[in-house]
C-alpha cells in the first residue's frame, strides 16, 4: 500500500484532537444538510447555483482542515460523521475510527478493512 499519512496518532493524541474534530464534523454535517435542503428546493436549478457553489467551497475548507490535523473524513453519505486517524497498533498501520455519535475514540480497523472491520483499541 502506498498510503503515507501526514501524521501518525497515538490513541491519546487522537483523543486530544477530538474536541476540535467534533466541531468540524458538526459543521460538515450541518452544512451538508443545508446543501441538500437548498438543492431539493432549487431542483434542476441547483447545479452551478452560486449559493450552493459557495457552500461546497466551505465544505472543502472543512475537509482540508481535517487533513491539516492529520485525520480523514470518511462519511460520504453525511449521516454519521465518520473520521479515521492513522495510527500504529501491533506494528501495523491502521485507522483509529470515530463516529460523531460516540463519546470517545474506542475502535480501530486495518487500512483495508474499513468501518465493517472495527475492533476495540487494545
Amino acid at each position: 500500500m502506498d498510503f503515507q499519512p501526514k501524521k501518525i496518532f497515538t490513541p491519546a493524541e487522537a483523543r486530544q484532537t477530538l474536541p476540535l474534530v467534533r466541531r468540524i464534523v458538526n459543521d460538515i454535517l450541518n452544512l451538508s444538510y443545508e446543501i441538500n435542503s437548498l438543492s431539493a428546493l432549487l431542483g434542476d436549478d441547483a447545479s452551478g447555483h452560486p449559493q450552493i457553489e459557495e457552500m461546497l467551497t466551505h465544505l472543502d475548507d472543512y475537509f482540508r482542515e481535517m487533513e491539516e490535523i492529520g485525520c480523514y473524513y470518511k462519511d460520504w453519505g453525511f449521516s454519521i460523521g465518520l473520521v479515521d486517524f492513522p495510527a500504529i497498533i501491533d506494528g501495523e498501520l491502521v485507522f483509529l475510527c470515530w463516529r460523531s455519535d460516540e463519546p470517545e475514540i474506542r475502535f480501530y480497523h486495518s487500512i483495508d478493512a474499513g468501518y465493517a472491520g472495527r475492533k476495540e483499541i487494545p
